[in-house]
């Protein structure tokens, strides 16, 4: 098993998921049991985009490992992947564990954040964001995060803007940083340099959708 095993592990270090995925699962088929190979095959099966599949694996790895690392890394995947299948509860779940175990770190209380802005709990979200940035007041994705939202529900577009700077001032290449730049730029009521923001931020996303829309709601507003 231990050869299977660390010759997926090489294969997925480089980047060859698929071939990767097939030397976990000779693994598998040797140690069912073994939860260092559910980790793996949950995270190649992450990668390849087979969510259903990650999600099992994943289960395997918080119920039946001993590893630590195995247990926080697959939650935050887990909290990740039940999210953007609108299973919140679920990715509550995950995340609560996080925290009751200790685990806290800007990543945890960012996605905490996230699943408690999709549901509509922006203040919840707001003060998971905070705590974020309390642990890591540079942190380029809670500070975008934290000024797109205080753009988009009106509470703060001045704070909006020096958040959403500040993220893109350390990726001045991410769209989707551009993008909350720009909103916030709008809300704050300046279409000019939000059509700026926002025509780089498509693209640089290649034509993502809501960034699109962002831009027409930006074009109609000047017209």
């Amino acid at each position: 098993m231990k050869k299977a095993l660390e010759k997926g592990i090489q294969s997925y270090s480089k980047g060859q998921y698929r071939k990767a995925l097939h030397e976990f699962m000779e693994a598998r088929t040797e140690h069912p049991e073994d939860c260092e190979v559910s980790y793996y095959l949950g995270l190649c099966n992450v990668k390849l985009g087979m969510h259903e599949e990650a999600l099992i694996y994943l289960e395997q790895t918080v119920t039946g490992s001993t590893n630590l690392l195995f247990i926080y890394q697959s939650r935050m995947i887990l909290a990740f992947l039940y999210s953007i299948t609108h299973r919140y509860k679920l990715a509550e779940f995950e995340i609560s564990k996080l925290l009751e175990s200790g685990y806290q770190s800007p990543q945890v209380f960012s996605a905490a954040a996230y699943i408690a802005y999709s549901q509509g709990f922006s203040g919840e979200s707001i003060d998971y964001l905070k705590k974020a940035l309390d642990m890591d007041p540079e942190n380029a994705n809670a500070l975008n995060s934290l000024g797109y939202i205080l753009a988009e529900e009106e509470i703060d577009t001045a704070a909006a803007l020096d958040y959403c700077s500040r993220a893109v001032e350390k990726a001045p290449g991410n769209a989707a940083y551009l993008d909350s730049l720009g909103w916030a730029y709008y809300k704050s009521g300046d279409p000019a340099v939000a059509r700026r923001y926002l025509l780089e931020a498509l693209d640089k996303s290649g034509e993502n959708r809501l960034i699109r829309q962002h831009l027409g709601e930006v074009v109609r507003a000047s017209t």
